[in-house]
């Protein structure tokens, strides 16, 4: 169990690390998405590549953060039923939901997406648009996310067996602080400085 417990706080510093870089690519994506509005509209110039490059950057948001998000145990549950029950049985759902729905879903679609990535990138797929960018990149985003939410997932599976046989603490018990926006706002102002 040891063993596992390192493999899980490795896949969690993993998928800490890629959440936290690819939570810049919002502001990134924010920032293309203004300045080529205002080319636009000032200047009358307009690139494909600009709106492409911005659903690039909210695919790789998306995609790579899934893990992020799992391991901030921030993805969608049903709380008000959920809060109810022990923390036992909430872990007993999670190992449920885990094997029988998260793993089998992400390994299909890391199955079945890695041929259409090779396919383009072998091909080196262009956009049909004029202008437009490489399709490889983005569609390997659709294996890597998968595959870093599959990782997630079984280091979720190995911290709720873990706590249901005694090794270590309710995998939820500390995640019923502060909300991600309340983290937010108080790291804005932390980077701010004093007023």
């Amino acid at each position: 169990m040891n063993a596992l417990l390192r493999l899980s706080r490795a896949i969690d510093a993993l998928n800490h690390l890629v959440g936290r870089c690819a939570l810049w690519l919002v502001l990134v994506a924010v920032l293309i998405s203004s300045a080529n509005a205002v080319m636009r509209k000032a200047f009358n110039l307009s690139s494909n590549a600009f709106l492409e490059v911005q659903w690039y950057l909210f695919a790789a948001i998306f995609l790579l953060c899934a893990g992020y998000t799992l391991l901030r145990n921030e993805h969608v549950r049903i709380d008000v039923i959920s809060h109810h029950l022990s923390p036992r049985t909430r872990a007993v759902i999670d190992i449920l939901g885990t094997v029988l729905f998260l793993l089998p879903l992400a390994l299909i679609m890391l199955k079945l997406s890695w041929p259409v990535f090779i396919d383009a990138y072998s091909s080196n797929e262009l956009s049909s648009d004029a202008g437009g960018l490489a399709r490889w990149p983005v569609k390997l985003l659709i294996p890597l996310g998968f595959a870093l939410l599959a990782l997630q997932g079984v280091s979720e599976l190995v911290k709720r067996i873990a706590f249901l046989c005694g090794r270590a603490p309710d995998p939820l018990a500390g995640h019923h602080g502060r909300s991600a926006e309340q983290e937010l706002a108080e790291e804005i102002a932390r980077q701010r400085g004093p007023a």
